[in-house]
């Protein structure tokens, strides 16, 4: 998966769900949630939140929003992250599925001012 980041020149968000293999259901979970403290302390990061699928159990799903399509690419640049993308498929059953979103309130409160 090549993760192509809308270009614009405000905040970036995006939702997506990681749908395991049964036997790597919780080590993918520790997993995500082990990127979650980091990736709150990074500059640009605005929300970093990880879900269980109230309907779907085994599905995992990630929202975040970054002050810039620059953060992102920041952010998907950790190292921790390039091996993510490079392993995911241990993990997952299907690969990621991301969607995009534009912020359209400009009263957005981030974690880090």
């Amino acid at each position: 998966m090549n993760i192509v980041i809308p270009e614009g020149s405000g905040p970036v968000g995006l939702y997506g769900f990681a749908r395991p293999r049964p036997e790597r259901a919780e080590e993918l979970e520790r997993l995500l949630l082990s990127f979650v403290e980091p990736t709150r302390a990074e500059p640009g990061a605005w929300q970093y939140q990880v879900h269980r699928d109230a309907s779907d159990p085994t599905t995992l799903v990630f929202y975040e929003l970054w002050r810039s399509a620059d953060d992102l690419r920041d952010h998907l640049a950790q190292p921790d992250l390039v091996r993510f993308q490079e392993t995911r498929m241990d993990y997952l059953r299907e690969d990621l599925e991301i969607h995009w979103l534009t912020p359209l309130t400009a009263d957005v409160t981030p974690a880090h001012a």
